[in-house]
């Protein structure tokens, strides 16, 4: 005859399917979890060991509890805050990301073509009409935040662990504008449309299952995009010598 499940086994469980959705990145970085008693009702179980298994995952880092709840923590942070401080001012940061991205950018849009789910795709064109409503409206701050969700779709579809969990926290770090300013990017003249095309281009290949294509488009947007950044790094290089050249009158002697 079975025996009943201890509490203690039971908190083991729970927080055992709590850390895989983590792993998986269902649960993200930042994420605020229900309140305990609608998790426990969520998740059909008693509430001490709910309180037991979430105690559990906090031990481990991967939960932040606090007076407004809990949280899934950013269990990265211990990687990207110090990499944030070293990168952060780099004028080399910004292409060295982009050439480091490149490849990792090209494989997952391939593999997310090769492994996409219907849920997956599902995703994908959401957030592709979400990109052309906002370019429609020529709002480029939300073009821009839907442009980091495509990004981050395609690397779930991927369904490459490392690579998500990875290229995520590198996303944070770029909304942060560590790497580069992304309105400065999307201001360029013509260059919101182009990477509009772009993005479609690579949406389109994922969701014909087409991973050549989608290997080829995802890797000419980030040249294209390293390319424009470094035209605009030289632009502004020239301007501020040329601000200086007018500003040289302030320390010259015009009298001797």
């Amino acid at each position: 005859m079975q025996g009943t499940i201890k509490p203690a086994k039971l908190a083991d469980a729970i927080a055992e399917h709590l850390e895989k959705l983590i792993l998986e990145g269902i649960l993200r970085p930042g994420e605020k979890l229900l309140p305990e008693r609608d998790l426990a009702v969520k998740l059909d179980v008693s509430r001490p060991s709910l309180r037991d298994a979430l105690a559990k995952l906090e031990e481990r880092g991967l939960l932040i509890t606090g007076r407004n709840g809990t949280f899934i923590a950013r269990f990265l942070s211990k990687i990207s805050d110090p990499l944030a401080t070293l990168l952060q001012d780099n004028p080399a940061a910004t292409f060295d990301y982009l050439e480091f991205r490149h490849s990792i950018e090209a494989e997952a849009a391939a593999l997310a073509a090769r492994r996409a789910t219907d849920l997956d795709r599902a995703a994908i064109r959401a957030i592709v009409e979400r990109m052309r409503s906002a370019h429609s409206k020529d709002d480029s701050s939300e073009e821009a935040e839907a442009d980091a969700e495509l990004h981050l779709a395609v690397y779930e579809a991927a369904h490459n662990l490392v690579m998500l969990h990875i290229m995520r926290t590198l996303s944070e770090l770029l909304r942060s504008d560590v790497f580069y300013n992304r309105a400065d990017l999307y201001s360029r003249p013509g260059v919101r449309d182009l990477l509009l095309q772009q993005h479609l281009a690579i949406a389109e290949a994922v969701l014909s299952g087409d991973a050549g294509a989608a290997r080829a488009a995802a890797g000419a947007h980030v040249q294209f995009t390293l390319r424009t950044l470094r035209d605009i790094r030289d632009s502004n290089a020239r301007l501020e010598v040329s601000l200086r050249r007018i500003g040289r009158s302030d320390l010259i002697d015009s009298a001797g």
